[in-house]
């Protein structure tokens, strides 16, 4: 499969984030092209995993479609020809979609499932995770007693988010907005999480972005459910006490992890195997998800 590591369209470009390309098109739309290029630890890799992009997008649009009925989302499903020539449909592949043009809320609305990461990280330290007090005596890798909501603040490319309270949220969007964003976030997870677990996946952890459309209603955005923005687990090798075989980019911070690497730019070269591991990984969750 051809690899997309940069793109270049006759559409102005507005921003180049760490993995996706976002391009005007007019007053209420805009196209966005999710490339190849891999980030973690919120550094830019020079390696991409190839084929990336159209996994995290037909991944994305799939649990567009099966949450809409929870909260609307940017998607306007409208064809790539009535913006791009050719030319540019076939550099782009089937990464890019248009979208409408949202007021994005700086806020990256993290919810947890079960304790591993940082989180597992912070219980060790506090019995709290992102301040929230749990029951002593959790193991690693276990289910959470209910689902938590730990938002972070949406930090600038290159720079790394900080983990903030709910009372934080509310001084940044208002108390009904944060209120809204917990709870459509912990629904968005619950549905995902007894969807996937049919299909024997578990989602340990995820993150959702939103914005506000013309008549400030809230509205689903970025990417969602991806194995870039969420850390899926396989069920058949769940156990409570290890962390589990992943579907997602874990592979790759969990190298990283033994490498002497204070993870700022630049970042380490990464094996073939790895990556391809990894690739392999993004295409075999998406299979199961979407049947």
């Amino acid at each position: 499969m051809k690899t997309l590591f940069e793109t270049s369209l006759s559409l102005p470009l507005i921003q180049k984030g760490k993995v996706r390309d976002i391009y005007d098109i007019d007053e209420t739309r805009m196209l966005i092209v999710t490339t190849d290029r891999l980030s973690a630890f919120d550094v830019v890799f020079d390696d991409p995993i190839s084929g990336k992009g159209q996994v995290l997008t037909e991944v994305a649009d799939f649990w567009f479609a099966k949450t809409q009925k929870i909260i609307p989302n940017h998607l306007t499903n409208e064809p790539l020809d009535g913006v791009l020539n050719a030319e540019e449909i076939t550099q782009v592949g089937n990464r890019a979609i248009i979208v409408k043009k949202l007021k994005p809320l700086p806020i990256e609305a993290i919810v947890r499932g079960y304790l591993i990461g940082s989180g597992w990280k912070d219980y060790q330290a506090s019995g709290k995770v992102c301040g929230l007090k749990l029951p002593v005596g959790l193991q690693l890798a276990q289910k959470l007693p209910e689902a938590l909501y730990t938002p972070s603040n949406k930090a600038a490319v290159g720079e790394h988010d900080e983990n903030i309270d709910f009372s934080q949220t509310v001084k940044i969007v208002g108390a009904d907005l944060a209120q809204q964003i917990k709870q459509v976030s912990l629904a968005l997870y619950n549905f995902a999480s007894d969807y996937a677990l049919a299909k024997g996946i578990i989602i340990a952890d995820t993150k959702f972005e939103f914005g506000l459309d013309e008549h400030n209603k809230l509205t689903l955005m970025d990417e969602v459910l991806t194995p870039d923005s969420s850390r899926f687990w396989s069920k058949s090798d769940y156990q409570i006490g290890s962390s589990p075989k992943s579907f997602d980019k874990q592979i790759i911070r969990d190298y990283l992890e033994t490498l002497d690497w204070n993870k700022r730019p630049p970042a380490p070269t990464l094996p073939v195997d790895i990556l391809q591991k990894t690739a392999d990984k993004y295409w075999e969750v998406a299979n199961i998800l979407k049947g």
